[in-house]
């Protein structure tokens, strides 16, 4: 950080998620990006023309080993999360990265342990967890506002169709639907009810090897269940529900980032809770991130480490019982 308390911020990748980041950090008070890295310099230079971004770097390790930044975030695809994310952590940098984590959990196991060995803050952009609605769902859900949780059901479809060539198609890449929207009905599965104690799934695999359309089905020793989905070949309701033994809580189409929710227990009118600012907006987890750094803490509690290896192991679990397995690790086994 500067004299000020600016944190300075190195965008490494320069892809649409990137772009998004790039845009809401610009409305965040202390926050500046000082640097971008592409894998070409004509990428990365566009990039930094576009957000007024004062360097730009051809290649990853120009970025990390830059002096004015205090935090990289991490945009590039989950496959490249492991390989980027562990440079930043061993050149001492603070880490911002996407979601999912990693490939796998032996991967994200490795990078919690870099950073924690090193005294470094790592955090995955799981953004969902740091949107002050969803928030609000799991601190009700903790006070017990719906009894006992029984239920828990969520998706994440997206109609394509997507051909052979796209990205979440490619095995090489980490591709399928889990991985890229997967990750948020088990994310919020795991905010309110923990780990799993077991885990079942369907898929439809397409012929290059990952999966399309996945069904989950997961269980806690407490009885309660998660009827969780996702797709790349079905426009999915996109929304999520959380049902106890005392009420439920329905939350409408784009769960994830949700503009409102409602709030229903028995004998009672129900309840309507409102966002007050732009849902969509990635800066709360960015200012998460900034206040994580100005405190010194190494881990932050909206996103806790070990609820991120959870939410991989789980992923795995997934994985193994549809019979998706990732070219790197084939080789690696």
């Amino acid at each position: 950080m500067d004299a000020n308390g600016t944190v300075r911020w190195g965008i490494l990748a320069t892809g649409g998620i990137a772009e998004r980041f790039a845009t809401d950090l610009g409305a965040l008070d202390g926050a500046e990006v000082v640097a971008v890295a592409s894998r070409t310099e004509a990428s990365a230079k566009a990039f930094a023309d576009r957000f007024g971004i004062p360097r730009a770097y051809g290649e990853w390790a120009g970025l990390i080993a830059d002096e004015d930044v205090d935090v990289v975030y991490v945009a590039t695809p989950h496959h490249a999360h492991r390989a980027a994310a562990g440079l930043a952590l061993e050149a001492g940098k603070a880490v911002l990265c996407e979601k999912a984590l990693t490939l796998n959990a032996r991967e994200a196991e490795e990078l919690v342990t870099l950073a924690r060995g090193r005294g470094l803050f790592l955090m995955e952009a799981m953004w969902m967890y740091c949107n002050p609605l969803i928030r609000r769902i799991a601190e009700l859900v903790r006070d017990g506002a719906v009894g006992e949780v029984r239920t828990v059901q969520a998706d994440f479809g997206l109609a394509g169709p997507f051909d052979a060539a796209h990205r979440l198609r490619d095995p090489a890449v980490g591709g399928g639907a889990l991985l890229d929207l997967g990750v948020y009905p088990v994310s919020f599965a795991h905010l309110l009810l923990g780990e799993p104690s077991a885990v079942h799934a369907h898929a439809r695999i397409s012929p290059e090897g990952v999966d399309l359309n996945t069904g989950m089905l997961l269980g806690w020793d407490s009885g309660a269940s998660a009827l969780l989905s996702c797709s790349l070949e079905a426009d999915t309701p996109l929304t999520a529900s959380v049902t106890g033994t005392a009420g439920r809580i329905d939350v409408p189409r784009g769960f994830f980032f949700p503009e409102r929710f409602t709030l229903h227990r028995a004998g009672r009118e129900p309840e309507e809770f409102v966002s007050a600012d732009d849902p969509h907006s990635l800066r709360h987890e960015a200012a998460e991130v900034m206040r994580c750094l100005r405190a010194g803490a190494t881990e932050s509690p909206l996103v806790p480490l070990d609820g991120s290896l959870a939410v991989m192991r789980t992923l795995d679990a997934v994985r193994d019982r549809v019979g998706v397995r990732y070219p790197q690790e084939v080789t690696r086994a």
